[in-house]
């Protein structure tokens, strides 16, 4: 799968490591993939930069809720 098409990750989706909100996903070249939370994403991502494709949705964080939204 190329991780440029990879679907927005949403709340569904966890850290396999923690269970938080994964921002970030790895899609192994050997096949599969691993979902992480931007925290455990800094961690690991150097190490699988080589085997798989990274798709770093963590810059979300950033992003202003307005008042009275929720995130989804």
């Amino acid at each position: 799968m190329n991780a440029a098409l990879a679907p927005t990750l949403n709340a569904a989706d966890r850290c396999d490591r923690c269970g938080a909100q994964a921002y970030v996903r790895a899609s192994l070249h050997a096949g599969g993939e691993l979902l992480f939370c931007a925290h455990h994403g800094r961690e690991h991502i150097p190490a699988l930069a080589g085997v798989a494709d990274i798709h770093d949705e963590s810059e979300r964080l950033l992003e202003p809720t307005p008042v009275g939204e929720t995130t989804a």
